[in-house]
């Protein structure tokens, strides 16, 4: 029994590392640190920043008599662009219009028939 327990304390102290080497206290946190950290790029940011340029892109191409739908659910028309182009005139019915930011609309709406026409 006792030289069984003298050659596992032999073999533990040759697999310490050198107590006279300087250690770093992030040398085995790094590498899974960079991992997560790629991991979250891939999978929220880089969406995310996709999604924005597609919305930004819709945004910035609304027009007059394009049907939109706001972030409160009114579904419209657009009647008017204002000249700064922050703002947006709505026309609900025949004679309602009503003024939105164009941060609020949340999607422009197609007609199934203009995408049958256009394939």
């Amino acid at each position: 029994m006792h030289s069984w327990l003298t050659f596992t304390f032999l073999l533990a102290e040759e697999t310490v590392a050198d107590p006279k080497a300087p250690q770093s206290p992030w040398g085995g946190l790094l590498p899974p640190m960079i991992m997560i950290a790629v991991f979250y790029y891939f999978m929220l940011l880089r969406p995310r920043a996709a999604e924005e340029r597609k919305r930004k892109a819709m945004l910035d191409g609304l027009k007059k008599n394009d049907r939109v739908v706001t972030a409160g659910g009114i579904i419209g028309t657009v009647a008017q662009v204002s000249t700064d182009g922050k703002e947006v005139t709505l026309k609900v019915d025949d004679s309602t219009r009503i003024k939105f930011r164009r941060s609020s609309i949340s999607s422009v709406l197609t007609d199934e028939k203009d995408d049958a026409a256009k394939s």
